[in-house]
């Protein structure tokens, strides 16, 4: 396997209350005016907070669950870890439980500063 490739497994378990999130959006964003704001990510200008989908969560957590999205504060997570399981690849991280802004059960648009990547996509 050569450096960045997915790690191959076959299941993933969250411990203790932790979640662990998937589809954390880090591309460039449009606008709904058309503006092209590219990703600065560690600068000023990239800092903002970021929606995940709960991918796996701990078996004492009571708070979420998977398949929901939640908006983290910036930086408030851990760097992303490249896997695939069952075929499917995807970076997770695990996030501050404290630091979660928001709950939903779909991907809201995120409409204070454009579409994001995510539903942009979809």
């Amino acid at each position: 396997m050569a450096y960045g490739d997915a790690h191959q497994i076959k299941s993933i378990r969250a411990k203790h209350d932790e979640v662990i999130v998937r589809d954390m959006d880090f591309n460039d964003r449009t606008l709904a005016s058309g503006i092209l704001l590219a990703d600065d990510n560690y600068k000023s200008e990239g800092i903002r907070p970021r929606w995940g989908q709960i991918y796996v969560v701990g078996p004492k957590q009571t708070r979420f669950k998977p398949g929901q999205w939640i908006c983290v504060s910036h930086g408030r997570w851990t760097r992303g870890s490249k896997i695939e399981v069952n075929g499917e690849e995807m970076t997770i991280r695990r996030v501050d439980l404290d630091e979660v802004m928001l709950v939903a059960d779909e991907l809201p648009l995120d409409e204070t500063l454009g579409l994001t990547g995510v539903a942009a996509n979809q």
